[in-house]
């Protein structure tokens, strides 16, 4: 039986390589594959050097709303991940080197939040954990998928995807505007959510989370909404 697969999220932004028109040769060259790969280490040490614990918590963006690109839906909601066998599936059509990155660190059981981007309510709906780690995504090898990279080998790809599982849903939809909110007040005062990485790095469609922040989102589901 075929392992799990989860359909191509089609993260907004830099997340996803374009692949109508040429691409730049800056967008094919090493530097900048080396820049963005130090600048996602440099993020990560700096959570570290910071005091806090980046731990293991992540948010992660797919999209739950129809969308085809060459002739496939890009939509994956919480409610696609809760339909998969074992509600188990694959995290693939990363096009984004930080978010690559912060892939390849994660480790097993980490926490993750499900993110709904890219539509009318955007927002945190639910929990999910990372059942395998990181290892090479299928899709950049398929001609016939949007996220297909001539420039990556089978024998030295460039793309990763992880395997995560449902947990379950927040007891409560939390909305970007709401996270929003508490970001701008706790810029002001040193809260928890002052430098997260959703307002700083918005287009990421994967995130890293320190521990204070996991925390302080997961309080608010036992909260009315502000």
């Amino acid at each position: 039986m075929p392992r799990p697969r989860k359909r191509q999220t089609g993260t907004a932004g830099p997340d996803r390589k374009k692949l109508s028109g040429k691409r730049t040769k800056t967008e094919n060259s090493e530097s900048t594959s080396v820049k963005l790969e130090n600048s996602s280490l440099e993020m990560m040490t700096t959570f570290k050097n910071g005091g806090k614990n980046l731990s293991n918590y992540w948010l992660m963006k797919s999209e739950p709303e129809s969308r085809l690109e060459k002739g496939i839906d890009m939509k994956f909601s919480i409610e696609d991940l809760k339909a998969q066998p074992k509600q188990t599936a694959c995290w693939d059509g990363v096009r984004n080197y930080q978010a690559r990155n912060f892939l390849r660190s994660m480790k097993l059981e980490d926490e993750a939040f499900f993110y709904h981007s890219n539509c009318k309510q955007p927002g945190i709906v639910g929990l999910m954990k990372i059942v395998k780690e990181a290892y090479p995504d299928h899709t950049q090898f398929e001609k016939s998928n949007p996220h297909y990279d001539p420039s990556s080998k089978e024998d030295d790809p460039k793309w990763s995807m992880v395997d995560v599982q449902f947990v379950r849903m927040m007891k409560r939809f939390i909305p970007l505007e709401e996270l929003k909110t508490y970001h701008q007040a706790h810029k002001a005062t040193g809260g928890p959510l002052k430098s997260m990485t959703l307002f700083t790095r918005q287009r990421l469609s994967v995130q890293p989370l320190t521990q204070e922040e996991f925390d302080f989102i997961l309080s608010l589901e036992e909260t009315e909404p502000s």
